[in-house]
């Protein structure tokens, strides 16, 4: 691997956090500091977490850190649904968002899975 910047759950959770920020552009002002702060939070913690385990040296951090990523994304899925909830964000974006999110978490376990299993051998 060239960089973490070449694996593709690092490219779709950036994906996914350039979305975030399209999404919570519209939401009120008021949840500036609140919701739309979190979410952003949570959706840049993916793929930053990726490129931090990734340049710790040892697969023992990468794979603390992919797990931080992991949990960056259940949080970002559960402000999601509250957004949705709140009518801050159209369903059908939701629906989008959610997707990805539940794809990038697909990818998160399966990157967990290749690191632990080449560790084991």
């Amino acid at each position: 691997m060239k960089s973490v910047k070449d694996l593709t759950v690092y490219k779709c959770g950036f994906n996914l956090a350039v979305d975030v920020y399209k999404a919570t552009a519209c939401f009120p002002l008021n949840e500036q500091f609140g919701l739309v702060s979190q979410m952003r939070r949570a959706a840049v913690s993916i793929c930053s977490n990726l490129a931090e385990g990734a340049a710790r040296g040892t697969t023992k951090e990468y794979v603390r850190f992919v797990y931080v990523a992991k949990g960056s994304a259940a949080e970002l899925e559960t402000q999601i649904d509250l957004a949705f909830a709140l009518g801050f964000v159209e369903k059908n974006k939701a629906e989008k968002i959610l997707k990805d999110i539940a794809e990038v978490l697909r990818m998160l376990s399966g990157l967990i899975h290749s690191l632990t299993t080449c560790t084991n051998h």
